[in-house]
């Protein structure tokens, strides 16, 4: 007859079992759950490098002897395979490894994070980059090498020097503007008979400024259309005598400077005429015209031919207008400049110099008319 096992093994092996199964249980859920973790992971980091190789940023981890243990795209002209397990003293250009591997031993050595801005020639063009340095830890917290993020800041930079670029110009602008107030608050004083002109004189005077400024801001400062200059100046005598005056000539752009001094010109051109010349009448006209002269890149005639108005007598002395006219447009831009103050009208012409001119606006020198 065989023996049988005592029930209180067998009620011990099943007690056992039970706990190999609810173990078994437990390990699959961990191992499942780090499995999920694991993916997260994986999607987390090809996310990750899919950002990275988009960017202008490389990360890489180097070792404490600076070798390349990983690295997220190629860098400084070498390939990822290129650059693992090579040191820096193989891979940087001597124009910045002293500097470089400075800041990254002083990581190493002191835990502190670092960060260094450098420049480097690539393909004849000069690139920026940022270089921030951390310190790598393993789970005891010993520094095991570092954790590098190069950031690309071209951009940045070319945009600082731009900026500070504008800012210089700017200030060259400012000077030159508060320069041209004060010589025109001069010779308004010079030649105003009271307190009450000089404010009515100089004010005018300030509003031609400001009109021509706001055609130059509208542009960035690159130019100014003559045709539209000439408009912004006459803009109070176009509406109320349209049929006096006629506007005549090819697209033209003017540089900052000859669009200023043209514009002040303008003003002083119209002001006489309302006062004196053939805007004083209804029965006056004012002809403004201009052409290129020489071919497409020559200068620019420009003419102001008053008629019908009052008789014009000779002038014994010449005011501020005709200062600023003959005067100011030769020394500022070289212009030629002839006034004839015939029975007649007045009559201006100016020419200017091609050098005052943003040709390319008009290089065909068959541009249709501006306007009559």
């Amino acid at each position: 007859m065989a023996n049988k096992a005592p029930s209180g093994e067998g009620a011990s092996g099943s007690l056992l079992l039970d706990e190999l199964q609810e173990e078994c249980q437990r390990l699959e859920g961990q191992v499942n759950a780090q499995a999920i973790e694991l993916n997260l992971l994986r999607a987390r980091f090809a996310r990750y490098e899919t950002a990275l190789r988009g960017s202008q940023v490389v990360v890489y981890t180097q070792d404490r002897s600076l070798r390349y243990t990983s690295i997220s795209q190629p860098m400084l002209g070498h390939s990822v395979a290129d650059l693992l397990g090579r040191a820096d003293e193989d891979v940087l250009p001597e124009s910045v490894r002293d500097s470089i591997v400075a800041i990254k031993r002083e990581a190493v050595s002191s835990g502190q994070s670092q960060r260094i801005e450098f420049s480097l020639e690539e393909s004849g063009a000069l690139r920026w980059y940022d270089l921030h340095v951390e310190a790598l830890r393993n789970d005891a917290g010993d520094i095991v090498g570092i954790t590098c993020a190069s950031v690309d800041v071209t951009e940045r930079k070319e945009g600082e020097a731009h900026l500070r670029l504008l800012l210089r110009e700017l200030t060259h602008r400012s000077k030159n503007l508060l320069a041209v107030i004060q010589a025109m608050a001069r010779q308004t004083a010079r030649h105003a008979g009271s307190i009450d002109s000089f404010l009515t004189q100089f004010g005018a005077r300030l509003q031609a400024l400001a009109a021509s400024h706001d055609l130059l801001i509208r542009e960035s400062w690159h130019g100014a259309s003559l045709d539209e200059l000439v408009r912004s100046q006459l803009v109070g005598y176009l509406d109320g005598a349209a049929q006096q005056v006629t506007i005549e000539g090819p697209q033209i752009a003017l540089k900052p400077e000859a669009a200023q001094n043209l514009g002040l010109a303008l003003h002083e051109l119209s002001a006489n005429a309302t006062r004196f010349g053939a805007l004083s009448t209804s029965e006056g006209r004012v002809s403004i015209e201009w052409r290129r002269s020489d071919g497409p890149d020559g200068p620019v005639e420009f003419s102001w031919r008053e008629s019908l108005g009052p008789r014009v007598k000779p002038r014994r002395k010449r005011g501020f207008g005709t200062m600023v006219i003959e005067t100011n447009l030769t020394r500022a831009i070289d212009a030629k400049v002839d006034m004839a103050f015939d029975p007649e009208g007045l009559q201006c012409r100016v020419v200017i110099p091609a050098n005052q001119l943003i040709a390319a606006l008009d290089r065909d020198g068959t541009s249709p008319p501006a306007s009559r």
